[in-house]
């Protein structure tokens, strides 16, 4: 077949021309004969140069392309849906990337949440001050509470630290201090008898919901840390020569884990108590269930006190007979370190000479052990267990259950 005079004139314009044919054809057919089927779906899409590009672009090679393959046969329609499909992928992205990232979807999440909150707000504010106006005594002692205890433990732990030159007349302020406390505390609720949770008794509250034995347990637990640091204080208002620095350190220990176990006793009345008197009302199946519920919980309070046992005991040990770390230093051990304590950077009193053979003065020692349990200088582990409770603190941890 040969081309017209206008294809000529396409191919001398453009410079370039796509042949799209079915099959390749092995002959060229005789001059005169009638084209044959391939000759007929013989498809020239002519490639625009770059003046073709600049008049008439993408968008016009697309409907040149569209409006002559509607005059073609089946075979051609497969093709030109490929073509289309592949060029919709190329131009479009797809939505599966957009829909499986998790960044914008985190995003449009977070502002929802903003928007929410901005909007929201005002009634916040609104609900937040009707409940602090409500709940405003109950506000009021928890802070106070918790105020007196940062303030009393850290000014025990100072006089424990000051060893000798501690002051009796602050010690004997904070123990008044904490005394007074816990009586105005008792006397604004009287009515409540919640005295009667520091003997294993359950208060005098007539509606006993959860929110009321969260307060009373909160309440007896700061009581039950006032009344164990008043025990420091009057250890600590004790002369020197009845109690040593390191005497006084056991005895501060023992207090202290004495304490622990009673904050860990005092709330199982109120929790037993609410447990089974919420279920009465839904009859015998409801008692039932309470007093399982109950019986759970003193199993798993009973899993807990055994696991303060071991403590317990291998404190009433060292209180008794004392923590063996080293034996006294001889002056001759003494003179070979420089007779100088490496932790006061003074002279030895009443040096001791540790496991690892390196001396320090007792009380420095002593001290030192209050917070670490290896040897100051080559680290050797001389003790089992920090005892940390022999620098009279008080453990900040709340006992709700």
């Amino acid at each position: 077949m040969q081309p017209n005079s206008s294809e000529q004139e396409a191919h001398a314009g453009n410079g370039l021309s796509l042949t799209l044919q079915p099959e390749l054809l092995t002959r060229t057919p005789a001059p005169g004969a009638a084209p044959t089927n391939s000759e007929r779906n013989e498809v020239r899409v002519p490639m625009t140069s770059a003046a073709g590009e600049s008049s008439g672009g993408p968008s016009s090679r697309r409907s040149r392309v569209s409006s002559h393959s509607h005059s073609h046969s089946h075979s051609h329609g497969h093709n030109r849906a490929q073509h289309h499909s592949n060029s919709e992928t190329e131009l479009d992205p797809p939505d599966s990337d957009l829909d499986s990232g998790e960044p914008s979807a985190s995003l449009s999440e977070l502002r929802c949440l903003l928007r929410w909150l901005q909007k929201s707000l005002p009634f916040l504010v609104i609900l937040c001050a009707k409940l602090v106006i409500q709940h405003a005594l109950g506000l009021a002692v928890g802070v106070g509470l918790f105020t007196t205890f940062l303030y009393v433990n850290k000014s025990i732990q100072t006089q424990v630290f000051l060893q000798d030159n501690h002051s009796k007349l602050q010690c004997l302020w904070l123990l008044l201090f904490l005394i007074s406390s816990s009586l105005l505390l008792y006397y604004t609720f009287l009515t409540e008898t919640l005295y009667h949770c520091l003997i294993f008794l359950s208060p005098t509250i007539e509606v006993l919901g959860f929110w009321e034995v969260l307060w009373a347990v909160g309440i007896t637990n700061f009581v039950i840390k006032f009344l164990f640091m008043g025990i420091k204080c009057l250890i600590l208002l004790l002369p020197s020569s009845l109690v040593t620095y390191k005497a006084q350190g056991r005895w501060l220990m023992l207090a202290e884990e004495l304490g622990q176990v009673h904050q860990a006793m005092a709330p199982v009345s109120l929790w037993f108590r609410y447990l089974v008197i919420n279920q009465e009302a839904d009859g015998m199946p409801g008692l039932a269930l309470g007093v399982l519920l109950a019986l759970l919980y003193l199993i798993l309070k009973l899993l807990g006190l055994y696991g303060q046992w071991s403590s317990i005991l291998k404190t009433v040990r060292i209180f008794l007979k004392g923590e063996h770390t080293g034996t006294a230093a001889s002056r001759s051990q003494c003179s070979e370190a420089g007779d100088i304590c490496s932790i006061c950077q003074g002279e030895f009193r009443e040096p001791r000479a540790l496991l690892c053979q390196h001396i320090f003065c007792d009380e420095c020692i002593a001290l030192w052990f209050n917070r670490e349990k290896s040897c100051p200088l080559c680290r050797t582990v001389i003790t089992e267990k920090v005892y940390k409770w022999r620098d009279g603190a008080t453990s900040p941890h709340l006992q709700i259950y």
